[in-house]
């Protein structure tokens, strides 16, 4: 499993500490929602955050894509409503994650449709925000 240190130690290699301390907000936030949930191989949940953001980072992504990157499932799986996580972070990252959560409803049959799935899903919702 990755960790949030090693991401943010990526991550300073383009970004300055302010918009580390962003996508570092996002991955507590992100924790603290998804508290008590695990993936199937028995980690924590945000383990797949983390891994999301982490593929974003090797795109040198901004630091409102990999905010959302750590945000992706919490309006679908935890309930928190966008208005929340627009005040927490912005309207940029709350549209992102939104976008995300809208394009959720296709079916997936593998797990390398669901790796690319979910890429494009990232995609398609920061097709209205281009950078």
């Amino acid at each position: 499993m990755e960790s949030i240190d090693a991401l943010s130690e990526k991550l300073s290699d383009y970004l300055d500490s302010g918009q580390i301390e962003q996508v570092n907000k996002a991955f507590e936030f992100a924790s603290e929602a998804h508290s008590g949930q695990f993936r199937t191989s028995g980690d924590p949940y945000v383990s797949h955050p983390i891994a999301v953001a982490n593929i974003l980072s090797s795109y040198h992504m901004d630091e409102d894509s990999l905010s959302a990157a750590m945000l992706h499932d919490v309006i679908e799986d935890c309930g928190v409503p966008k208005s929340v996580i627009e005040k927490e972070f912005n309207k940029n990252v709350a549209n992102l994650v939104d976008g995300v959560s809208k394009l959720d409803q296709l079916k997936i049959s593998s797990k390398t449709e669901a790796h690319a799935e979910n890429f494009q899903k990232m995609i398609l919702a920061m097709a209205k925000d281009i950078r």
